[in-house]
């Protein structure tokens, strides 16, 4: 991370003297990798190694402190002894006494418990800005483990590495961290980079059905909103990918990861306007995780998400009937439901269109969704009619076969 300070001072003779005033403007550039392997803590494999001996001062002793999904721990049983292993011979990285396992999934955010228990232990351990906290899990526990980093001495370093398609794809490459505050998903967090990102395939191989599929939904919605091209890719590999072909997921995972951070590389990468293009079907998505107390995968909650606001582009007279009628072929064929008896509105006072009224304070005061036009085509649209996604849900339900 490079800092770069531009500084200026300015006074002038022909103004009163109360109106002199400082102005500093300056930039920091963020530079981190994304990095693609297999079995990652083999004793051959060199690659996370090297990042730490990159630059490396002689006379500092780096501290790595482990924060690791639960379920990671018991589907790999003997992934902390290979971590131990893996820096056997190492004299300039030293482990942390402790590995600090915690229960994974959307939960781990709702429970401040979790965030107290890494803060505590990077304080009892003296993880210190020279030091590395290093989150093994679903995007659950890198967003958690992410905020805890970003706020412990204001920012420590922070590696993420993802065990689940959908933090191997979306939120593990990017740049947000957060935990879920008065039922609001992500209330509270911080826009805090990672120093890298290593996705470790084999980590998918013992995922559960669900899982695999779950953060497939994310592929479709960027997608849908960035690159027809490759969704007419997905078309043609979906049952491949509902077979658990690796190859074709591994494929799916680098294309979103350099979609989503060709995206965070624009001119907003911390969102301080209100435009959020990846954030496609997500309105009522996140609504949809709280009113079913996050029993709903976010991944299938995202695949409903965007089924009806494909519908409500169709209805609203920007999408093709055919064009609507690939969109929800394709998610139905990699499994997904595209209703559920919460996204239905009976009047204004449904609970799922508060969700509109709290992704319009998330955004920072005007609502911006983003519709499609076409495959490969957004257009962004500041009102929802209450009306149309309620006709949109009879839609789907009328024709959800």
């Amino acid at each position: 991370m490079v800092l770069q300070v531009e500084s200026t001072i300015n006074q002038s003779d022909t103004m009163n003297e109360n109106m002199n005033f400082l102005q500093q403007d300056f930039t920091v550039r963020f530079t981190y990798k994304v990095l693609f392997t297999t079995f990652l803590f083999k004793k051959t494999n060199n690659i996370l190694r090297s990042f730490l001996k990159q630059n490396e001062n002689t006379s500092v002793v780096k501290k790595l402190l482990f924060v690791i999904d639960e379920g990671v721990v018991m589907h790999h049983p003997n992934l902390t002894t290979q971590i131990q292993d893996y820096f056997t011979d190492e004299t300039s990285i030293v482990l942390s006494d402790e590995f600090l396992i915690i229960k994974g999934g959307e939960s781990c955010k709702n429970d401040e418990k979790g965030f107290n228990s890494i803060v505590r232990a990077v304080n009892q351990h003296g993880i210190d800005r020279h030091s590395y906290l290093v989150a093994i899990g679903g995007g659950a526990i890198l967003d958690l483990a992410g905020y805890a980093a970003a706020v412990s001495h204001r920012g420590i370093r922070h590696i993420r590495i993802p065990t689940t398609v959908l933090s191997q794809n979306d939120s593990g490459v990017g740049v947000k961290n957060g935990i879920n505050y008065a039922n609001k998903k992500n209330f509270l967090g911080t826009f805090a980079p990672p120093v890298v990102v290593l996705n470790d395939f084999n980590f998918l191989t013992t995922l559960e059905a669900v899982d695999w599929r779950s953060g497939i939904s994310e592929a479709i919605k960027v997608a849908l909103i960035k690159d027809a091209v490759f969704f007419a890719w997905l078309e043609e590999h979906a049952t491949q990918l509902v077979n658990r072909e690796m190859h074709p997921m591994q494929y799916l995972i680098r294309r979103c990861a350099e979609l989503h951070m060709q995206h965070i590389a624009s001119k907003d990468p911390f969102e301080q306007g209100s435009s959020r293009p990846l954030d496609f079907g997500h309105w009522s998505a996140h609504k949809l995780e709280q009113l079913t107390n996050f029993t709903i995968r976010h991944g299938e909650a995202v695949a409903l998400g965007l089924a009806l606001d494909s519908v409500y582009s169709f209805l609203s007279k920007r999408l093709s009937a055919p064009t609507l009628n690939r969109i929800l072929t394709l998610i139905k064929k990699l499994g997904f439901e595209i209703t559920h008896p919460l996204l239905e509105v009976q009047n204004n006072q449904s609970p799922l269109l508060n969700g509109l009224n709290e992704f319009r304070e998330h955004l920072g005061g005007q609502l911006t969704i983003t519709l499609l036009r076409d495959i490969g085509t957004g257009e962004e649209v500041h009102e929802i009619d209450p009306a149309v996604v309620k006709e949109s849900y009879q839609w789907l339900k009328q024709h959800d076969a």
